[in-house]
């Protein structure tokens, strides 16, 4: 028989580590380039990240707190989403620093131009979305009240796919050896082609 463990969230986990974001999880990763009116340019990683619309193709990040990547997307209505991959993945983090830096600089990493947006890409992403904002919301309790957490939603205008990632046309997934979040303070997982299965929808 099965023992559960409960908890009213208002009221804390009773867990040595908040169990939410392990369970909704392996997630994929926002890393968002932007850049602020006056050119600065910033790169930083968000776990709360996913695609929301095929048509146009929206996608959107939460920021906890306001961040660069949040004021430079409101600023100049733009921003990059850059695919991470399994050997960009230390770079990666060292972009989540949160220091005044330039994280292209701190990272080691090169920056490529965007074609229809200022901000750069990450050069060595295979894939990157061009973006420029439609929505910025503050999330709320059920109460109302305003939390300091912001839901950047951006319109996919430009889509560079590195070729070598096509087959026949085809995007491949694991090919591009992306990563994931998982819960705790370190947990990420590699897709790999070993991982996968397919299943067509009924009807």
């Amino acid at each position: 028989m099965t023992e559960w463990h409960f908890y009213e969230p208002a009221a804390g986990h009773r867990l040595p580590h908040d169990p939410l974001n392990a369970i909704v999880a392996p997630r994929p990763i926002g890393w968002i380039s932007t850049m602020s009116a006056a050119g600065k340019r910033n790169l930083a990683p968000y776990s709360f990240f996913n695609v929301l619309n095929y048509a146009p193709p929206l996608i959107a990040f939460s920021s906890m707190g306001w961040k660069d990547s949040v004021a430079n997307a409101k600023e100049t209505g733009e921003f990059v989403w850059n695919l991470a991959t399994r050997p960009l993945a230390e770079a990666m983090n060292a972009t989540s620093a949160g220091t005044d830096d330039d994280e292209f600089t701190l990272s080691g990493l090169d920056a490529a131009p965007s074609r229809l947006v200022a901000p750069p890409r990450v050069a060595a992403s295979p894939v990157s979305f061009e973006c420029r904002l439609t929505q910025l919301i503050r999330l709320e309790t059920k109460e109302g009240r305003a939390l300091d957490q912001w839901l950047v939603i951006g319109e996919a205008v430009g889509i560079h796919i590195d070729q070598g990632l096509l087959d026949d046309g085809i995007y491949q997934t694991a090919r591009a050896r992306p990563i994931t979040r998982g819960g705790g303070p370190a947990d990420y997982f590699e897709i790999t082609e070993d991982a996968l299965f397919r299943m067509r929808r009924p009807g």
